[in-house]
């Protein structure tokens, strides 16, 4: 279907006219629909047409892309990647899996993730020399701006995989970051320790390796447990992809410059540091602290309910999701796991969650709202329950998430259709003014 707006004669049949009442000039638009979801009217020829363009803070009504990778409806609470369920992912896949799936758009043969799998394991090996750039920052420094610096400077490391126009290098550096990144993560959470560096090893699994680099020291050898490294995976399965996320929006923006495939997740990294985003199972286990006993659980649920007060319930609903977060489930259960592995009978902030959530279940304030328990709401407690502090809460988020923004990225790269982007804005500044000399100013 064309995309030019239409202003004379029959409008097409799915279609949508806008009425100019000041000129009385009708102008016509395309609707276009996707695979699933809602139709979309097709503005690109808006401004040329009418002079007007559209006012959306936030984006929340405009779709600045198309996308053959993930999909999310949030009334019905399904999240799919390639067509597959996040619940048949998580259930039968491993993260490498999902990884290629997302890169390539099919699940792999056996063959194919083998190979795939070699590839991940024998990029994990970060330049020595970043060692040293480590070594430059101070030794307080949250483990979030260590990565986001460190993966902004690899362009500064291997720039033969940089060349974006390349599709060889392309994957090269698509491979480097997905393999680059526990490692570079793990090294930050050591620097903050002032505990030496543990280099990977090719005999582990991804979420084995990323364990052992966090919690192995060349002293005493850390024996991964088959149990916390299946939950682990799991934790990086369903934080994998989200659709056009704040973070993978900044990440197809800046790439949309022309920006090295490095600098672009930097970018995505620096967009999931904010509390609003990556940060929210973090806030959930401060709000669980704060909230401190079963018994005082009413009086929180008195004052999320209060429109005027400035406290509110960390880990329920969601931006997108109006129904149950189907990762949500899948998250307790590996929550119950990882607290039966470690032996943890009596988890007070476990507890706690969990007589959160059936009060809240039952209020019919929460219930007419749809404000169910997202991932956020377990996630916290596994990390805390596996050792792993606040301030690396994030980092692994971006861990997971690296793969969902290149595969995004390199879908941005290869469409036909994308431009830089650039925005609009409703001005309310001064207008033009004359220019007064300093000594003339009142």
């Amino acid at each position: 279907m064309s995309s030019d707006p239409i202003g004379n004669g029959t409008p097409p049949e799915d279609s949508v006219t806008i009425v100019n009442n000041a000129s009385g000039r009708q102008v016509t638009f395309p609707v276009l629909q996707g695979t699933c979801g809602p139709k979309v009217i097709d503005v690109r020829k808006l401004y040329g047409a009418t002079d007007m363009f559209t006012y959306d803070p936030g984006f929340t009504a405009t779709g600045s892309c198309e996308s053959r990778i993930t999909f999310i409806d949030g009334e019905a609470g399904i999240l799919l990647h390639r067509g597959y369920a996040i619940e048949e992912l998580a259930a039968h896949s491993d993260f490498m899996e999902v990884c290629y799936l997302l890169l390539y758009g099919e699940l792999p043969t056996i063959e194919e993730k083998d190979r795939f799998t070699h590839s991940i394991t024998h990029h994990t090996m970060v330049h020595e020399q970043l060692h040293k750039f480590i070594d430059g920052f101070r030794r307080d420094a949250h483990p979030m701006a260590i990565m986001c610096g460190v993966v902004g400077a690899l362009s500064a490391f291997y720039h033969d995989s940089t060349d974006i126009g390349d599709p060889y290098q392309r994957m090269v550096a698509s491979y480097r970051m997905i393999a680059k990144m526990p490692t570079i993560a793990a090294w930050a959470f050591k620097y903050s320790l002032g505990q030496p560096f543990m280099y990977p090893r090719n005999n582990l699994n991804y979420a084995e390796n990323f364990l052992h680099m966090m919690f192995a020291t060349p002293a005493e050898d850390y024996e991964v447990s088959p149990v916390i490294a299946k939950a682990l995976d799991r934790i990086l399965i369903l934080h994998a992809d989200h659709e056009q996320n704040a973070s993978t929006s900044t990440v197809r923006l800046a790439g949309s410059s022309g920006a090295n495939p490095f600098a672009c997740i930097a970018a995505g990294i620096a967009s999931l540091w904010g509390p609003a985003h990556g940060g929210a199972n973090e806030a959930v286990l401060n709000m669980l602290n704060e909230i401190g006993s079963p018994n005082r659980i009413g009086e929180f649920i008195d004052k999320a309910k209060d429109a005027d007060h400035p406290f509110r319930l960390m880990g329920f609903g969601h931006r997108v999701y109006k129904n149950f977060d189907p990762r949500a489930r899948l998250m307790r259960e590996s929550c119950y796991e990882v607290l039966r592995e470690l032996g943890i009978e009596h988890e007070p902030l476990l507890e706690l969650a969990l007589e959160l959530e059936r009060i809240a279940l039952e209020d019919s304030y929460f219930v007419d709202r749809r404000l169910y328990p997202n991932v956020d709401f377990y996630s916290g407690i596994i990390f805390k329950a596996i050792g792993i502090p606040v301030s690396m809460f994030t980092v692994l988020f971006a861990v997971a998430r690296t793969v969902g923004w290149v595969a995004q990225w390199n879908e941005m790269v290869e469409d036909p259709n994308q431009k830089i982007g650039r925005p609009r804005q409703l001005y309310t500044g001064y207008a033009q003014r004359g220019f007064v000399p300093l000594a003339e100013r009142g």
